[in-house]
């Protein structure tokens, strides 16, 4: 635990708000963190409540104005830790690119660098999310969807009560700016420890396309470590066995050295 408290902000993705972080800040709180999740901008409140009236402008916000919203959070504190899921483990690898936190954890992130994966689920989803023949529509979330792409591990019924908990709509924008310039990364620059989780299962961003982020860091540039996690999903942040990533996760970053340059994390952690 640390000695003294250790900032921490979690970065949702798409399709979720801050409540989706609900256990890990329970967890991470209780062993000493002081954290931060802040939702997106137009997505406070309610998941239910945001499905039912989706706010305006959502259909339009786009990567840049999340980065914003998320370093509003991160320069008014010193250089904390983050974790992000999805599009926030995009965030969370422009941040530790950028030196503004200190350590990073990227689970089931969107790859920078508009890399891809020729695996179906990834092509099918991907597509459907950045179709430009919708414009500025927003995409929205049903429950037959977030257990087919989002939550596939899970039983129907499991599923359709977590869709209920904790989805949301979302802007097409977003993940179209994730493959422009706003998703770039210097992979050979220097930079904070970092962690890339993946879930074997994830039809979203799949396991592969995470080895594939990671094969592309160089490795002399600072820690940067790597584990695919079996049998889990897109969901793997509340599926069952959450606790098992949040735990690895907290204690990579209880062992990794928070200096930039090191070539790799400690050998247990590997």
């Amino acid at each position: 635990m640390p000695t003294q408290k250790t900032d921490l902000v979690f970065v949702h993705g798409m399709f979720q708000n801050a409540k989706s972080w609900s256990n890990w800040v329970s967890l991470f709180s209780a062993r000493g963190y002081r954290c931060h999740a802040p939702s997106w901008p137009l997505h406070d409140g309610e998941p239910s409540t945001l499905r039912a009236n989706p706010p305006a402008g959502l259909g339009k916000l786009s990567l840049d104005a999340v980065i914003a919203s998320i370093e509003a959070t991160v320069t008014q504190l010193d250089r904390p830790v983050m974790i992000g899921h999805s599009v926030g483990g995009l965030i969370t690898q422009l941040f530790v690119n950028r030196g503004l936190v200190s350590a990073g954890v990227a689970i089931n992130s969107v790859a920078p660098n508009a890399m891809l994966d020729f695996d179906w689920g990834f092509i099918k989803n991907s597509a459907i999310i950045a179709n430009p023949l919708k414009g500025d529509d927003p995409i929205f979330m049903d429950a037959e969807t977030f257990h087919g792409s989002f939550a596939n591990t899970l039983s129907k019924a499991d599923a359709e009560m977590a869709f209920e908990d904790l989805a949301t709509h979302d802007s097409r924008n977003v993940l179209r700016d994730c493959m422009g310039a706003s998703g770039r990364v210097d992979v050979d620059k220097a930079h904070p420890p970092l962690l890339l989780i993946g879930g074997e299962k994830d039809e979203i961003i799949p396991a592969d396309l995470t080895q594939k982020n990671y094969d592309a860091y160089a490795k002399d540039a600072g820690v940067i470590a790597h584990r695919t996690f079996a049998g889990r999903s897109h969901f793997i942040c509340n599926e069952p066995g959450w606790d098992e990533v949040a735990e690895y996760a907290l204690a990579w970053l209880k062992a990794a050295p928070a200096v930039a340059g090191v070539a790799t994390a400690p050998a247990a952690m590997r």
